[in-house]
């Protein structure tokens, strides 16, 4: 059964572009300089704001909004190996600049340092860290987008990766498709799950609608008509 839509948002990291090696590098530097167990932190930094991950860590004698400052400094400098998901580029490239946004914990600066690295087009609507007052796993990201594009939370998909976002999306109302591209385990997630874009029919009507299936019809099903 079609599910009608108004707007796709998206998360950036993992989700339209991979920035794990970056990302890891920069981190792998700090928490080391931290005296911290690489390997179990490493996997912590992923789909919350930096800050956040800090403060979580209540390390003695640290400013954790000077820290993650330092450190999203040194993710804009450092921006090797980013590249996009597989097939987002023709996916986005089908949606209507009114229609879709991009919902990121990242501030703008970095945001857009990764979004020109990995050769993606800027996005019409960018919602970043700075733009909400609470970050995910709270829904005020995907909230605000869907205020701007003139709809609301439950009218929109959400493409996510992590489990901070697919709660932030499920927070918000909004139907989810989770990416796998980077994941190391299977994601337990009820909901429809994709390694990548490739594995999505989209096409463009007349009218400017645009139908999102999956190609394989023999997986659970994905089937949204985003207005024109």
């Amino acid at each position: 059964m079609k599910q009608y839509i108004d707007a796709v948002l998206l998360d950036m990291d993992g989700t339209i572009l991979n920035s794990i090696k970056s990302a890891e590098r920069v981190w792998s530097i700090w928490a080391a300089k931290q005296g911290l167990d690489v390997e179990a932190f490493i996997p912590t930094i992923h789909g919350i704001q930096s800050v956040e991950t800090i403060r979580r860590l209540a390390l003695p004698g640290l400013i954790p909004e000077v820290e993650a400052a330092a450190i999203t400094q040194a993710e804009i400098d450092d921006v090797e190996g980013i590249e996009p998901i597989p097939g987002v580029a023709a996916f986005l490239q089908t949606l209507s600049s009114d229609r879709w946004a991009i919902v990121t914990s990242a501030p703008r600066e970095l945001a857009l340092r990764r979004i020109h690295a990995a050769g993606l087009p800027e996005p019409p609507m960018l919602i970043a860290a700075e733009d909400v007052q609470n970050s995910k796993p709270a829904p005020d990201g995907f909230l605000l987008a869907a205020e701007l594009l003139g709809t609301t939370g439950d009218k929109c998909l959400v493409f996510e990766d992590s489990p901070a976002g697919v709660l932030s999306g499920e927070r918000a109302g909004a139907a989810v498709i989770v990416i796998t591209t980077t994941h190391h385990k299977p994601f337990e997630t009820t909901h429809a799950t994709i390694l990548d874009y490739r594995e999505l029919s989209f096409e463009r009507a007349a009218d400017g609608s645009v139908s999102i299936s999956r190609l394989n019809e023999a997986e659970p099903g994905i089937s949204f008509v985003l207005k024109g």
